[in-house]
């Protein structure tokens, strides 16, 4: 069976088209099983992938989100050390203050102590040298009363007298009081 031109579609005759036709299945069935054995796997290795990248994008996300909380908190603890750390030092400087204020009241009663002993022990020496004056005076009239006796003199003598034991004795003692 030969075919005239006329025959032919496009100038092509039915044995072409026919494998033109056949050709084009098994194109499309290559394409179908090549899809299958080769073009599935690979769309299920992208998939993966693309899984994959999402994932570890909301692990990041979400590691981010996680780090900022805890920088939060990081600041929040550190503030509230920080207004610890201050109410301990103001703490302590109060207490340091009430103890110099002890210890300066402490000196102060000291202080007072030790002068009015020596108030005391200044009084008691006062007395004792007063007592010793007049134990001097004393003894210089009962001298002085003495030589008076001894010799009724007139006035010239009796202050010549005077002035004699008052040498005597010197004038220093006199002079003291």
């Amino acid at each position: 069976m030969l075919l005239s031109l006329d025959d032919r579609i496009f100038g092509l005759d039915a044995q072409l088209v026919f494998q033109l036709l056949f050709m084009g299945i098994a194109i499309f069935l290559l394409f179908m099983a090549a899809s299958y054995l080769l073009l599935d796997p690979v769309r299920k290795i992208l998939n993966d992938r693309k899984e994959r990248v999402m994932r570890e994008q909301r692990e990041a996300l979400e590691n981010r989100e996680a780090a900022l909380r805890m920088r939060e908190e990081y600041d929040g603890k550190l503030k509230e050390i920080d207004k610890v750390a201050e109410q301990i030092l103001s703490d302590s400087r109060k207490k340091a203050m009430q103890r110099e204020n002890e210890i300066i009241m402490n000196a102060k009663e000291e202080a007072g102590r030790i002068v009015a002993g020596a108030r005391q022990e200044a009084e008691l020496e006062q007395k004792r040298v007063n007592d010793q004056v007049k134990q001097e005076i004393i003894s210089v009239a009962a001298l002085l009363s003495e030589k008076l006796v001894a010799s009724s003199l007139d006035e010239e003598k009796q202050n010549a007298l005077i002035e004699q034991t008052l040498k005597e004795i010197g004038d220093d003692t006199w002079q003291n009081r």
